[in-house]
């Protein structure tokens, strides 16, 4: 497995409208894309950082993932996502390491990446992502 950069920090809001304030008004970002992924039942908005993004997660339902993340914890960090050249791969490689996936195989996620999360209890706390770009290949 080769982790090649930080893709993304996910970041759950109540409101993505006043968060894309913060970042371009406040902080001088601007937001270049928003979409939701119905399947996971949330609206997204990124900025990017240098080789880093910063995604912006609203729950379009208080029953998805994001709205139970607000719920039981507030606003604030969701996730930290890494890039990875073989995802299918590197979740393989991680199993095998006794690390729980929550998917077992890669999932279609924002901007076109394939996705595969590890559950924190066995990072430590912290959601990790992985992604793969399936238009960069090396």
């Amino acid at each position: 497995m080769k982790i090649t950069h930080i893709e993304h920090i996910g970041i759950a809001v109540k409101s993505i409208d006043e968060a894309i304030s913060f970042y371009e008004e406040v902080l001088g970002l601007r937001c270049y894309a928003i979409e939701e992924v119905k399947d996971q039942k949330v609206k997204t908005a990124f900025f990017k950082v240098g080789e880093t993004k910063i995604e912006l997660l609203e729950s379009t339902d208080p029953e998805g993932p994001i709205g139970k993340f607000i719920e039981k914890k507030g606003e604030g960090m969701h996730h930290l996502a890494f890039a990875v050249d073989n995802l299918t791969d590197a979740l393989l490689k991680i199993e095998e390491k006794g690390i729980t996936l929550i998917d077992k195989s890669p999932r279609k996620g924002a901007e076109g990446l394939y996705i595969g999360f590890l559950h924190p209890k066995s990072t430590f706390g912290v959601l990790t992502e992985l992604c793969e770009d399936p238009g960069k290949k090396d």
